[in-house]
């Protein structure tokens, strides 16, 4: 079993990525990638919000913009995770980016999930 400082970096790692404001961008651009041709709908609707998310972190709010990069990558996981993929499709390129966006999906809702139930909102501290 790993030590207590090394379970304590990897965790500090997940919630410095979930702090990032990158994370919810990467993200939205392999979901235009994969959903932009053909169109589909309702994945579309998130790069928006994530993209928003992203602006929130860099506005200041890193633990709001964190709970809804969370919220929103979890979404987009598991409606990914509703189609299925024949072992053949998953050796293309699009299978690929497809396993990359789910991937970061699951990171993103481990890590910015750490932030948002860690973090501190300090606007509301200091006028509370």
């Amino acid at each position: 079993m790993a030590d207590k400082s090394t379970q304590e970096g990897m965790l500090r790692s997940l919630r410095n990525w979930g702090e990032a404001s990158v994370p919810p961008t990467l993200l939205a651009t392999l979901i235009t990638a994969q959903n932009m041709r053909p169109f589909q709908p309702l994945p579309m609707m998130f790069p928006p919000v994530l993209l928003f998310s992203s602006y929130l972190n860099l506005s200041g709010y890193e633990t709001d913009a964190a709970g809804i990069t969370a919220a929103w990558s979890g979404l987009y996981g598991l409606l990914a995770l509703r189609r299925r993929q024949g072992l053949k499709k998953k050796m293309t390129l699009r299978g690929v980016v497809r396993g990359a966006s789910i991937g970061m999906c699951a990171v993103n809702v481990t890590g910015c999930g750490l932030a948002y139930v860690f973090g501190r909102r300090e606007k509301a501290e200091e006028s509370g």
